[in-house]
């Protein structure tokens, strides 16, 4: 028998059969081929340049395969993913940051034969049902072959400011006073916000203007619901639109470039300080006799995520006015309001056409009064507004 027919007869039983008896009949067929090996690996990484022409990224696949599989699972799918990179077309600086960003595809502890073939089975199950998402590149061109538009990442290395943004929001996750994560917090957003309007202004007079893009950020279990509503928060703030996907575990951000840079550092910023505050405020909780409870928890981030939210657009619409001001005293930036009107214009007709049907979700399980107090005064502490002028 051929080494490809072991292959088929193995996937015609059980990739399309979800029943356990028919995996263990394919792994067995599997198990007693070892020449088949290679041309299993080789369907597999068809099945990851199918995913990538379903709208799929790396990042997106590893996320899949952590949250429905295991780590064997997710080994194999690291292999998979490198291997199969060489054959692909330069996709643009974020696509490679995803593939720098796979896990080591280290070698699997040993295992026999039937073990392995049944984890490779179980994977490839996973990768064929995978839906076709949205492609986050203007116009569709995600797929290699295709320049599509340029956006600024393309066209720009990080800027000093992103660095500095980085630097200021390692130090707020890092310290233990709230008082010095507050005022770290509020310099990085209103280097964000400076940030944006100086990538507004120079796009609007390039050659070429960038156009939006999108990317997609993972919202992990538990209480991810409280977690999108904070990204939806941070993107509205920095001039973006987030959409949650609830079935798959993430919300795609639609904005230009340097504002999406923005949301994903400030995002993941304020989630690991809200986690730590969510920590200390139920150690206090339990000291004063309270059980730990998920919808404390619930609570605290759907306030946190409330507070934060608020805060964040007060500090973005000041930092714009006192922008425009500028602009209007020094007849350098008198532009400015109808840029950032264009702008907005072109995110809301980007995000239109990757979803024109959306609907709202009512936020559950925030129902705590302790918790929605204490996420409340959280997000104060981590403030995000405007205390001076940077120098």
């Amino acid at each position: 028998m051929s080494t490809s027919r072991t292959v088929d007869r193995a996937f015609e039983a059980a990739l399309y059969d979800t029943a356990d008896h028919a995996l263990d009949t394919a792994a067995s067929l599997l198990a007693a081929d070892p020449g088949a090996d290679a041309e299993l690996a080789r369907r597999g990484e068809e099945f990851v340049a199918t995913a990538w022409r379903r709208g799929w990224q790396p990042a997106d696949l590893v996320r899949i395969v952590r949250r429905e599989l295991d780590d064997v699972h997710l080994r194999l799918v690291a292999r998979l993913i490198r291997a199969q990179a060489p054959h692909d077309l330069p996709r643009g600086p974020r696509w490679a940051a995803q593939l720098d960003a796979v896990p080591e595809a280290s070698a699997p502890p040993r295992a026999d034969r039937f073990s392995h073939a049944t984890a490779v089975l179980e994977l490839y199950r996973l990768l064929l049902r995978l839906p076709t998402l949205e492609p986050l590149e203007p116009g569709g061109t995600e797929g290699p072959g295709h320049a599509g538009r340029r956006t600024s990442r393309e066209a720009r290395p990080e800027s000093r400011a992103l660095a500095r943004i980085r630097a200021l929001l390692a130090k707020a996750e890092a310290t233990g006073y709230p008082e010095e994560a507050e005022a770290l917090s509020a310099k990085a957003q209103e280097l964000m916000a400076r940030h944006s309007v100086d990538e507004a202004l120079l796009s609007a007079h390039a050659p070429a203007p960038d156009t939006p893009g999108a990317c997609r950020i993972g919202i992990e279990a538990p209480y991810e619901q409280a977690k999108a509503v904070l990204l939806d928060a941070v993107a509205d703030a920095n001039h973006c639109r987030a959409v949650w996907n609830e079935a798959l575990g993430f919300s795609t951000v639609v904005g230009f470039e340097a504002d999406l840079e923005a949301v994903e550092l400030l995002h993941t910023s304020l989630l690991v300080q809200a986690e730590a505050a969510m920590t200390k405020a139920e150690a206090a909780q339990r000291a004063g006799g309270r059980k730990r409870t998920k919808t404390f928890r619930q609570s605290f981030l759907a306030a946190y995520a409330h507070r934060a939210g608020t805060r964040l657009r007060a500090a973005a619409e000041a930092a714009t006015a006192e922008a425009a001001g500028a602009g209007d005293a020094g007849a350098g930036d008198a532009d400015l309001l109808p840029v950032l009107a264009s702008r907005e214009a072109a995110v809301t007709d980007r995000l239109e056409h990757m979803f024109p049907e959306t609907t709202t979700t009512r936020l559950r399980g925030a129902g705590d009064a302790a918790g929605w107090t204490e996420g409340t005064r959280a997000a104060d502490d981590a403030e995000v507004g405007r205390r001076r002028p940077l120098r």
